[in-house]
């Protein structure tokens, strides 16, 4: 798809999907209502596909208790990017900027055994952390955003696959929205700022390396960039300025087990430490509606978009087979307009296009007496006069291109 020179900022307010108020506060989104119905098909395609892909869904909440964050390293090592701790019956609480910690603890919520693993957790995780004011952008970078975020539990010998298996879903879910350039970077050791050995990072790394190569991309190595408790994969997205964005991510983590004490019983009836990879597929929502914006220049497909379809009328005989056909639709489940203003039809053709409605269904006397309707797509802008059955199988076929499916890791 040709890019164009649209930021996301001025497609979301012409589009009405987002705004950012003083009021509220810096850098944290007020979502309306069509942004927040493109938020619920993101979410609920990507819900989907993680059920059928062996993700079980959880939930966990926004603030957590002091020890927890001092366990898991993040005060010693993220702390900068953490909000300032709530005081609540004497006891100091933090806004969550991950939610690995909680998952960590459901895991231990319970003996596991080595039949248990792989154990995927997924959730769309509602986290806050602190930015300075200058770098704050639209969607691409707030305080407050959500993360399909998931954390995989295995044992050392899965934990390869299980990386290649993530990197597959990762791709897949940037096909489905029909991305296709990209750039894949390994992030490496920072030194002065992470946990474990050396040669644990190398190893770490090498195995992500060896995912990529297997899934047949090219990278580049972002020296120093891995998180705090070990390196990752990065899949970055290109805005219309130019700008790169980590979208996708998969980070290795060979240390949260260990200062967790997380264990799983062995073949063996002993106790094992197990190996975690943390991941993220949109990343931020947020951040991914960003792109989607730009990426399509707001001209959703069909099943992603907010309104499906406008009906117009010719005039107002029309109305009432109109609001039968309109009633129809939505009974069906799709998201319709009706246009009922006193316009001229070309006037409100226009309209539905500046509103980047994918369809068009047109109704007047000729269409009201053979009880069928003319459909003009935004696509190919060509007008087709349709029976009502030849209209839904039209849309029913349009609308299934975004079901979620079961990957193989061999695509």
């Amino acid at each position: 798809m040709e890019k164009n020179n649209i930021s996301h900022i001025e497609l979301g307010k012409h589009m009405d999907i987002f705004t950012k108020l003083p009021e509220v506060g810096q850098g944290l989104v007020l979502w309306k209502p069509h942004g927040a119905m493109l938020r619920y098909l993101l979410e609920k395609f990507s819900q989907e596909a993680h059920i059928l892909n062996g993700y079980q869904w959880v939930y966990t909440p926004h603030i957590g208790k002091s020890n927890l964050w001092e366990t898991s390293g993040h005060l010693d090592y993220y702390k900068d990017s953490m909000y300032n701790p709530i005081e609540i019956d004497g006891e100091e609480y933090y806004l969550k900027p991950m939610s690995c910690p909680f998952h960590v603890l459901i895991y231990k919520d319970g003996i596991k055994s080595y039949r248990d693993l792989p154990i995927r957790y997924a959730e769309y995780a509602s986290v806050y952390r602190y930015e300075l004011s200058g770098v704050l952008h639209g969607l691409t970078r707030v305080r407050g955003f959500t993360q399909d975020d998931a954390h995989i539990i295995a044992a050392p010998e899965q934990i390869e696959e299980e990386i290649f298996r993530a990197l597959i879903f990762s791709l897949y879910i940037l096909k489905k929205f029909n991305f296709t350039k990209y750039k894949a970077y390994i992030a490496t050791r920072n030194s002065a700022k992470s946990i474990g050995s050396p040669a644990d990072w190398e190893k770490a790394e090498s195995q992500l390396k060896q995912a990529v190569i297997k899934a047949g991309l090219e990278y580049e190595i972002d020296e120093g960039g891995g998180a705090f408790y070990g390196p990752k994969i990065d899949l970055k997205l290109t805005d219309n300025s130019g700008r790169e964005w980590q979208c996708s991510t998969i980070q290795f983590d060979f240390n949260l087990p260990e200062r967790f004490q997380m264990f799983y019983i062995g073949q063996d009836g002993q106790k094992h430490t197990p190996m975690m990879v943390h991941r993220a597929l949109f990343g931020s929502i947020e951040r991914f509606t960003a792109m989607l914006l730009e990426h399509f220049n707001g001209e959703f497909p069909f099943w992603l978009s907010p309104v499906q379809a406008r009906i117009l009328t010719v005039s107002n005989e029309q109305k009432k087979f109109a609001e039968s056909v309109y009633n129809r639709l939505k009974k069906e489940g799709y998201r319709i307009e009706f246009d009922t203003s006193d316009e001229p039809l070309g006037a409100k053709i226009r309209n539905a296009e500046i509103s980047k409605i994918p369809v068009t269904i047109i109704i007047g006397t000729k269409e009201q007496q053979a009880s069928s309707v003319t459909v003009r797509t935004r696509q190919d802008k060509k007008q087709q006069f349709l029976t009502l059955d030849a209209l839904f199988r039209m849309l029913e076929q349009e609308q299934s291109i975004g079901k979620a499916e079961y990957i193989h890791t061999d695509l």
